[in-house]
């Protein structure tokens, strides 16, 4: 690593981030709204982004710079188990492609802007409303600050900031300039902010991509090379070389398998998807989508030229920017920084403007003020994601970071436990309300108090995601063994329920919602009671 500053690859990456930084406040009047004073505008960018806007603004929000540095570091870390990520993306398109055109469908009809919206006009119950707001809320703080330490990372390789013996408000002044301006312009544009970066940053991950898995193995010998020596590394270690044993590929199956249903309950996941303007734009993006699979698969291997470049750092989380930094001239080390910085600004501002809609919409609407205006709705959560951020912020610049890793890793189990009301909303009405709230309740208390009991080298709790599977004796996903026992509690609490004829609540949807779509006749926005008086 670097004992001075890196002049080159740094003025590549301040030319970029100031693009990057003029293009989001330039995005509010990009396709400017009539009226702005709406969450449909600054939340949802007027649900008007075609196909290739919203493939853009899918990919920005998905493929993060904690994909960009986290996937290739577990892989130089444990071997092959780290590309769990690679199957678990092909997993997720066709399965979105069942649900997510239905409910985009039902959320146009009804003006919806997050899955709280939906679960409570499905199933008429505030309540479930609520415990899916906050576990979205839960899950995403987390993974925003993650963004955070994807642009730490970089900083540290180019030796901004100081070493460790500098003051920590010298040493934290980047992030601290690059969280002002993350949040500035996420205040002022909305989702339109990162929509017009998303082009700019997935061009720059894709040049990267295709650079490096041409040029590194060059300088390196070749792929026969690259993987003789990690296999190497990882029989010298004792993990018997790169393949998981028998145990780990229960691990490897479970995860990518959990990872799979877990991914688009994120709220960021859903936003992005409500943002386009018809069905037929999010039947074309999970089509499509899949190209991003393909550029995950060579980012992974990444994590393998590190170990044969022979790359020694503490954090593994350094172990990427700092091939880059070894490996490429400054100049497009430089380039690749920016890609990987600017990767975490796209999604932690979608994320941040998901979380504050949901606290909007299905906290402050519902239990606070229930009258509010589509104005005051705009306010509040403009607001909101200005805290959501300082909340991420605080989180990384307090903690480990390992510790914000796992956290992120709880809230994928936390997620999971959403899918029941969620997608089993979209294909049926027979899952009673109450039954929906106990299972996601036996879901999040179960899944947080094994994963409490998971200890790392590095923490006593909290230290993976990984448990003894009950039953089987299997170390498996905790997350997926949540979802398990969620599904299996909601099945058996609706019989009862039903038998003893609870009340249901009221369903505010019929069948053909599902399948309209913007341009057919007779659709239009219509609005639930919970939700008079906003603008859609």
């Amino acid at each position: 690593m670097n004992d001075g500053v890196n002049g080159g690859a740094l003025g590549v990456f301040i030319f970029f981030f100031v693009l990057v930084t003029a293009m989001g406040f330039l995005a509010a009047r990009w396709r400017k709204a009539e009226n702005e004073h709406s969450l449909d505008e600054w939340g949802l960018g007027g649900r008007s982004f075609g196909t290739w806007v919203t493939w853009f603004l899918l990919g920005g929000d998905l493929y993060t710079a904690y994909t960009f540095v986290a996937v290739p570091a577990a892989i130089y870390a444990a071997g092959a188990a780290g590309f769990f990520a690679v199957p678990y993306t092909i997993l997720v398109y066709p399965l979105i492609f069942t649900f997510l055109p239905r409910l985009w469908s039902v959320s146009h009809k009804h003006g919806y802007v997050t899955t709280s919206d939906f679960v409570r006009g499905r199933f008429g119950s505030k309540g479930l409303s609520l415990a899916v707001a906050v576990t979205g809320i839960l899950a995403t703080m987390p993974y925003i600050a993650l963004q955070l330490v994807g642009i730490q990372a970089v900083l540290d390789v180019m030796g901004v900031g100081g070493g460790e013996d500098t003051n920590w408000f010298i040493k934290d002044l980047p992030l601290l300039i690059a969280f002002g301006v993350l949040a500035a312009y996420t205040y002022s544009s909305g989702l339109r902010a990162p929509a017009l970066i998303a082009f700019v940053k997935d061009t720059l991950i894709y040049i990267v991509i295709a650079v490096a898995i041409i040029y590194i193995p060059i300088k390196l010998g070749g792929f026969d090379d690259i993987f003789a020596a990690a296999n190497d590394k990882f029989t010298e270690s004792g993990n018997g070389g790169l393949v998981p044993n028998h145990g780990g590929q229960w691990t490897y199956a479970t995860l990518a398998l959990g990872s799979a249903l877990a991914l688009f309950m994120y709220p960021h996941s859903i936003t992005a998807t409500l943002s386009s303007r018809s069905r037929e734009v999010i039947r074309r993006n999970t089509t499509i989508l899949p190209l991003y699979s393909l550029m995950l698969g060579l980012l992974a291997l990444l994590g393998f030229m590190a170990i044969a470049a022979e790359v020694k750092v503490e954090n593994g989380q350094l172990a990427i920017p700092q091939l880059f930094e070894n490996m490429f001239p400054d100049w497009f080390a430089g380039v690749a920084f920016a890609a990987i910085g600017i990767g975490a600004l796209v999604p932690a501002a979608i994320m941040s403007i998901a979380a504050a809609n949901l606290f909007t919409r299905n906290i402050y609407k519902d239990f606070i003020k229930p009258d509010a205006t589509p104005a005051q709705e705009t306010k509040v959560s403009k607001l909101v994601s200005l805290l959501v951020k300082v909340g991420a912020l605080v989180f990384v610049l307090g903690m480990d970071k390992t510790v914000a890793i796992n956290f992120q890793l709880l809230g994928g189990i936390w997620i999971l436990q959403t899918f029941p009301a969620l997608v089993g909303g979209l294909f049926t009405r027979w899952f009673h309300r109450w039954a929906l709230l106990g299972g996601w309740a036996v879901g999040m208390v179960y899944g947080t108090i094994a994963a409490y009991g998971v200890a790392s080298p590095t923490q006593k709790h909290f230290g993976g995601s990984s448990d003894e599977i009950p039953g089987i004796g299997e170390i498996g996903y905790i997350g997926l063994t949540a979802f398990v026992l969620n599904v299996l509690v909601t099945v058996v609490l609706t019989f009862v329920l039903r038998a003893v004829k609870a009340p249901d609540g009221v369903d505010e949807t019929k069948p053909s919602d599902y399948t309209a779509d913007a341009g057919d006749p007779g659709v239009q926005v219509e609005l639930p009671p919970a939700t008079a008086g906003s603008s859609h």
